[in-house]
């Protein structure tokens, strides 16, 4: 699984940005897909994730500002951020997980994008 990430930029605080994850190659019709971030000297977190059946959940920092979405038809994630504040900044990634009980070689396999930097600032 190949997934590529864009729609990072520059914004000011209270603006909104569009996040897109395409994924290609041997994709799996059971997974969840997610968005992570990561600013320098700090861990990685979970901000959302979507299965491919629409559940979906958040991190309490991004709840009411961010809305996850996937169209399974183009294998692609979306993340529409809102409200943006100078805390969201850092490289946000995304992520898909295999949980095809069909393909049991690749199940629990996770694979990760290249980064896109977001950056909120006035």
């Amino acid at each position: 699984v190949q997934l590529q990430a864009s729609g990072g930029g520059l914004v000011q605080p209270g603006g909104s940005l569009r996040l897109s994850c395409a994924a290609s190659g041997m994709v799996f019709s059971t997974n969840v897909m997610g968005w992570y971030r990561q600013d320098p000297g700090k861990q990685r977190e979970a901000v959302a994730r979507i299965t491919s059946g629409g559940i979906t959940n958040y991190a309490d920092s991004v709840k009411g500002r961010f809305t996850i979405s996937r169209d399974n038809a183009k294998n692609t994630m979306y993340l529409q951020m809102n409200s943006l504040k100078p805390e969201d900044t850092a490289v946000y990634y995304c992520n898909y997980v295999v949980l095809d009980p069909k393909q049991p070689l690749y199940y629990g396999m996770d694979y990760w994008g290249k980064g896109t930097q977001v950056t909120v600032s006035s």
